[in-house]
């Protein structure tokens, strides 16, 4: 079944997050994502409030940037959220936005190798392994973890370039698609996907879900919202890139994406939705009985 869900954009402000939380909880909502955009709001920290103020919502935050975190203290930090809340914390990695890197000095010469290593040493500390590793740029001796997760927590990857989108299929348990991708994008995203998982060592056939952000909005005003979104973004067209009207039409587009191979579809309001509240109960209660 697709898994449907709803961002709630750094641009909101942080304690609006609460009262969307709770919303998109009593509503029914599947999964609901949050960013960790410089310099905006702190991901681990959103998405521990989110899923302390709910019941039963799966939280993500797609992406954590990797060169301002060590790795150990990310898996510290899953580790503590999988035991917390078992099975609804999601947390995707990405080698981050390059010039955001450059302003707080944590940019790498090379990112994907960054990515390849952090990922690799995080799947290990999280499995708890006793790990020593001496790499390009992580560099772990002798750590554990005390407190794993007591199940296998996957990890998700992210990111927009055709090596790194492969490589997220070989180092990662699912991909992360950026808004903007359209079904004949994802449909190339996928195939890289897929490249990079015949790469791997183990686990090749393992399921490997595919997220993706879809541009969307309602209400009367939708149409001009997402025109700011179009050039904000600089896209040519918003053709395959959004999604608004009623309920039946966003299902009709969701199945767009379904078919060129998401799991998961993200819908991401515009950063001036005057109501991310109704949002997601929109998407809960109108779109989600039409998706298969």
């Amino acid at each position: 079944m697709t898994t449907l869900g709803a961002v709630y954009l750094p641009q909101f402000p942080p304690e609006r997050l609460r009262t969307v939380a709770k919303a998109a909880d009593e509503a029914g909502l599947e999964e609901l994502w949050l960013w960790e955009d410089c310099f905006l709001e702190g991901g681990i920290a959103s998405l521990t409030a989110a899923l302390a103020w709910t019941e039963r919502l799966r939280v993500g935050v797609g992406l954590l940037p990797v060169p301002l975190r060590n790795v150990a203290l990310t898996a510290m930090e899953m580790s503590a959220l999988d035991r917390f809340f078992p099975g609804r914390a999601i947390v995707g990695i990405g080698h981050g936005v390059q010039d955001w890197m450059g302003q707080v000095g944590a940019r790498v010469e090379s990112p994907v190798t960054l990515l390849r290593e952090y990922a690799n040493a995080l799947r290990a500390l999280l499995s708890g392994e006793r790990l020593t590793v001496k790499g390009r740029y992580v560099s772990i001796d002798g750590v554990k973890l005390d407190w794993p997760p007591t199940a296998p927590m996957p990890i998700f990857a992210g990111a927009t370039g055709p090596k790194s989108i492969q490589l997220c299929g070989e180092i990662a348990d699912g991909t992360i698609l950026t808004g903007g991708t359209t079904p004949e994008g994802l449909v190339r995203s996928r195939a890289l996907v897929d490249e990079g998982r015949a790469r791997r060592a183990k686990g090749a056939d393992d399921p490997h879900p595919i997220v993706v952000y879809v541009h969307a909005a309602t209400g009367p005003d939708a149409a001009e919202r997402l025109e700011g979104e179009r050039v904000r973004w600089g896209y040519d067209s918003l053709e395959g890139r959004a999604v608004s009207g009623d309920a039946e039409r966003f299902a009709e587009a969701i199945s767009g994406w379904v078919e060129a191979g998401a799991d998961s579809v993200i819908l991401q309001p515009t950063p001036d939705d005057p109501d991310p509240e109704g949002f997601v109960r929109f998407i809960a209660e109108q779109v989600r009985p039409l998706v298969p």
